[in-house]
Formats: C-alpha cells, structure tokens, sequence
C-alpha cells in the first residue's frame, strides 16, 4: 500500500507542476554592423543588450529562442519546473518499478 500511496503522490505532484520549459538561458550582448555605432567605438565600446536567449534540445533536436527581457523570470521559473519534472518523472518510474516488484502486474488503479 505504501507504493501506491507513493507513485499517486508523485502523479499529483506533476500534474501540479504547471508549464515547464527545459534548456537554459544565456545573456547575449552584439555588435552590430551600422559604421560609427557606439558598440564599435576603439576607446570605450557599448555592446547592444542584454539579450536573453533560451538554448535547449527535445528529442535530440537542439534550439533556442530569443527571450523579452520581460519574461526571462518566468522563463527562468519554467526551467526550474523542468528540472524538478526531471526528478519527480524519474522517482515515478522507480515507484511503479517497486510497485511491480511487490505485486506483480495486476491491472489495477496504478494502471492508468
């Protein structure tokens, strides 16, 4: 009974994760190519930015999108959901292995 007490817990936990985002976000500063821009100046240069981008791969395809400076806080809780995702998923999976082990296959609530 503990292990089916244990994989519903983490069920509910994931379910109450909300929205996840995997990857991580990186500060990008550019130089530009307008002629005389203050980012090319030889004595003291300013760089254009911050930029914010999230780099990231699903499914063995790598990505990445530039981000609004106004959302990199949620961007950043997102990824930090993802991370726990990650653990919870892999604690599920060692729970419904237990679960096996201590009762067998039966087709039941655990199931589903």
């Amino acid at each position: 009974m503990k292990t089916k007490k244990n994989v519903e817990q983490l069920r509910q936990k994931l379910l109450g994760l909300g929205p996840v985002l995997p990857g991580s976000i990186s500060e990008q500063w550019n130089i530009c190519g307008t002629p005389g821009c203050k980012c090319k100046d030889t004595v003291n240069p300013k760089k254009h930015g911050p930029y914010y981008q999230l780099s990231f791969s699903v499914g063995g395809h790598s990505s990445s999108m530039f981000i609004k400076k106004e959302d990199v806080a949620e961007v950043r809780r997102r990824v930090k959901r993802y991370q726990e995702f990650k653990k919870l998923t892999i604690e599920l999976i060692r729970a419904y292995v237990d679960l096996v082990r201590s009762e067998g296959l039966r087709r039941g609530r655990h199931d589903r």
